[in-house]
């Protein structure tokens, strides 16, 4: 049975490019698809601002399904303009604001020219990766409140959250100490090669040359001096700090080697025995730094340290007496304070419902598709999105004692970061590296005691600690993960700390949430089985579903092909059951089969069951029945042969917050059902998690919403699935787009292939050092030998890790560059 299909001609919105659907609305004999698109053009016609659709066809937002334009009285708030600005005098503001609508060059343009429509804007500046706009504003001209309305009115209204008023975001980092350490070190290193070139060529001996040799010499130390004390001074401080703690870490022999070095070289240059190394000292400490440089790079458009206040509004209608509303920020919300939330707003704080009832969207805070009905009287919890018809509701609790901010209280929260008790690999052997670096010295240095005195003892002593650096290993860590990273982040892969890799390398459990991750709703599949549906039937059903805030109804609305829309004349709906509606004298009604028997006196016998692995809506038309809609949630794409072959290598599970309409549709790819959790809370979650860990398993958790926090915290290695990487996602360790998803398995295998080549680096850095101790422990370590070796061993390991990281991604299709 099959629906008939009307032939409908579809006109494009000059503005967004949305169907106009039979009713366009035209203006200068351009079709727009409602009054807001039309609107919007015209403002932007009026500023001479049209080259906005020349560089992008249809660049605008749709306003068929926006949201009522929300009051701003609260930026007019000196205390809060206070919290949310970066910048303020008697005149001027400046401030950073997050736009999720910019996607295109035309929103690029559009908004760097926003003085053309408000001459208060004295400057306007786009990030378009992170989707923000930087704004310079004369408070004389115009307000905060005025820009942010008129953003909302073009389509672009920012996102401000309730983050922004207990303490402004903290500014990236820029390394700006890091680079000006680099810069002294390398200033210093490349004037100190050049005045070393003489000694290289031997052209030292003339008394010329004696005498330039003096002059460089002192010039290498006095270039050298605030490389010792500025640019080393991490490492120095580090080894000190772990020593302090009875402890080693790989900055205890780099200290060791960097002292060393320097020493030997004061020494020879003032008593006149040799050159020094001023050089090697000066290069490895550069490539050392350069090392740092790239393992403290991160990914500065994301946010993985997240928490409730990211994901709340900055403030919310308040209803005072004579029924009066006022926008108030979250910070002033009260308990007893009575509040009206509309269609997608959310609930800021636990409230008591004082409407008759509401139906709440709790999907991203308990994992349940399917929004709840809240009867009058009871309590709608904190994160829950109200759908549909506007609510009033008394606060309860104030924010921070909502039952959304104790999913942060959980202990798994509070423990200092995991990524800290983590040490590297080189960290690790540094204890026995030291000693072995140390007893050769010793050794090499007491037997050239007993043969040729104390000056030559202390010179191949100090050579071995010298030439002994693990330079080259200190950077082959950083070098190889900071290219794994990057080739992560070129496949959609974003991890915070390369630290928790080698968690990620080791999983031998991997945990899915099921709704946002494994499944999309807005891609479910639905279907139709029941008698052929004649056009009028088609715009009965399609006329009552559009009626429904319910997301089935929603779905069966616009899954039957445009039709001629109905008025209804009188509605009745049971939310979360069904529906029904009457148009002259047709009556249709849509929802469960309880339902349906209830609300069309038809017998049981009428109307069959089904069994049917998802959502099931029946259909009658005057009383009789008609078919069917189901609708089955859709796995990602790609994602049945990453579960196939990724349960061949590790133990997976599935732990929802949704109901278990999907487990037979699921079973295959999980091996067995007691391997799926349903209608689990944040809490059922966050326990299953230490239940795997405590067995003895590195945990990998994936999920995407505030209620996987706790179990992506808790786990060995957290990634927040994102459709956008800007927007909210939980507390995490990695952030992944949903497009990539489909390759976990490769990034386990690419994690596991970073270790390895971590390993043969070290291996290529020891053979280096025992190249030159070979050297230096039969007296044979000049400065030309120091000068190649130590700037070769860190530059060979540089290249090693980078086209080794590369040739691996490739091997796996991998992308290597953008």
């Amino acid at each position: 049975m099959s629906i008939a299909e009307p032939t409908i001609t579809a006109q494009a919105c000059f503005h967004c490019g949305e169907d106009c659907d039979d009713n366009p609305v035209v203006f200068e004999e351009k079709a727009f698809c409602c009054s807001g698109c039309m609107t919007v053009f015209q403002l932007l016609d009026d500023h001479n601002l049209c080259t906005y659709y020349d560089l992008e066809a249809n660049p605008g937002i749709s306003f068929k399904s926006a949201k009522r334009r929300e009051r701003f009285e609260y930026l007019e708030d000196p205390q809060l303009l206070d919290k949310i600005t970066d910048f303020k005098n008697d005149h001027q503001i400046s401030l950073s604001l997050y736009i999720p609508n910019i996607h295109c060059a035309s929103c690029v343009w559009l908004l760097e020219n926003l003085y053309k429509l408000d001459e208060g804007i004295q400057k306007s500046t786009v990030n378009f990766l992170n989707r923000e706009i930087s704004l310079l504003i004369n408070t004389e001209k115009t307000t905060l409140r005025t820009i942010v309305e008129l953003l909302t009115t073009i389509g672009y209204e920012p996102e401000i959250r309730l983050e922004k008023l207990y303490s402004k975001e903290e500014k990236k980092p820029h390394n700006r100490s890091l680079w000006l350490k680099l810069g002294v070190a390398g200033f210093a290193f490349g004037n100190i090669m050049l005045f070393s070139f003489p000694d290289y060529l031997n052209t030292t001996e003339t008394s010329l040359g004696i005498e330039f040799r003096v002059i460089f010499g002192v010039l290498n130390i006095l270039l050298a001096l605030p490389v010792l004390v500025y640019s080393s001074s991490d490492y120095l401080k580090s080894a000190f700090a772990a020593l302090s703690q009875r402890g080693i870490n790989l900055d205890v022999p780099i200290s060791i080697g960097i002292v060393a070095l320097f020493s030997r070289s004061v020494y020879e240059i003032v008593s006149g025995t040799g050159t020094g190394y001023m050089d090697s000292f000066t290069g490895l400490i550069f490539f050392l730094l350069i090392g740092k440089l790239v393992q403290k790079k991160t990914f500065d458009r994301l946010s993985f340290d997240r928490d409730y206040k990211s994901y709340l509004p900055i403030a919310v209608n308040v209803i005072r007496e004579f029924g009066e509303e006022i926008s108030v920020s979250l910070d002033k919300l009260k308990a007893g304070d009575k509040i009206r939330l509309r269609n997608q707003e959310l609930v800021p704080a636990d409230a008591i419902l004082l409407s008759d009832e509401a139906f709440i969207d709790y999907s991203f805070i308990t994992g349940e598709s399917e929004p709840q009905v809240v009867q009058q009287g009871n309590l709608a919890y904190a994160g829950g999105r109200v759908k549909g018809i506007s609510a009033q509701f008394r606060i309860q609790e104030e924010v921070e004692n909502s039952y959304l901010t104790s999913l942060w209280n959980n202990e798994a929260f509070q423990n200092p970061a995991k990524e800290l008790t983590l040490t590297s690999f080189a960290d690790r052997i540094s204890p026995y590296f030291t000693s072995a670096v140390l007893g050769i010295s010793c050794i090499a240095g007491l037997y050239w005691l007993s043969a040729y005195g104390i000056e030559q003892a202390l010179s191949v002593f100090t050579a071995v600690l010298i030439i002994a650096c693990p330079c080259a290993l200190a950077l082959s860590t950083p070098f190889t993960l900071g290219s794994v990273l990057n080739v992560f982040s070129l496949n959609g892969f974003f991890v915070k700390n390369s630290l928790l890799l080698e968690n990620f390398a080791k999983s031998e459990a991997v945990v899915f949430d099921k709704t946002g991750t494994l499944t999309q709703a807005e891609e479910a599949h639905i279907e139709y089985k029941g008698y052929e549906l004649t056009a009028r039937q088609q715009s009965l059903i399609t006329s009552v579903c559009r009626q429904s805030i319910h997301p089935m109804s929603q779905k069966i609305a616009s899954y039957i092909p445009a039709v001629n829309i109905l008025e209804p004349d009188h509605m009745d709906e049971e939310l979360g059951k069904g529906i029904c509606g009457h148009m002259g004298s047709d009556q249709v009604c849509v929802g469960s089969r309880d339902f349906i028997l209830q609300h069309t006196g038809l017998k049981e016998a009428e109307v069959p069951e089904f069994t049917y692995s998802g959502s099931l809506s029946h259909v009658t038309i005057n009383k009789e029945y008609i078919g069917f809609f189901g609708v089955q949630a859709v796995l990602r794409k790609g994602l049945p042969p990453l579960l196939k072959t990724l349960k061949k290598r590790v133990a997976t599970f599935l732990i929802s917050g949704d109901n278990n309409t999907e487990e037979e549709n699921l079973t295959p790819y999980f091996g067995d059902r007691n391997s799926m959790l349903f209608n689990q809370s944040p809490e059922d979650k966050l326990a299953f998690i230490k239940k795997l860990q405590q067995s003895g398993k590195k945990v990998s958790m994936i999920g995407d919403g505030l209620n996987d926090a706790g179990a992506l915290k808790q786990s060995d290695f957290g990634i927040a699935l994102s459709d956008d990487t800007s927007s909210f996602s939980p507390a995490c360790d990695a952030i992944i787009e949903g497009n990539s998803l489909q390759k976990l398995n490769r990034f386990i295998s690419f994690s596991k292939a970073g270790m390895n080549i971590i390993l043969a680096s070290f291996g290529l850095s020891l053979l280096y050092n025992i190249t030159g101790l070979a050297f230096a422990i039969t007296g044979q370590l000049s400065p030309l030998v120091a000068a190649i070796l130590m700037p070769l061993s860190s530059v060979s390991v540089m290249i090693f890790t980078f086209f080794a990281t590369r040739f691996k991604a490739q091997k796996m299709e991998l992308r290597i560059w953008k």
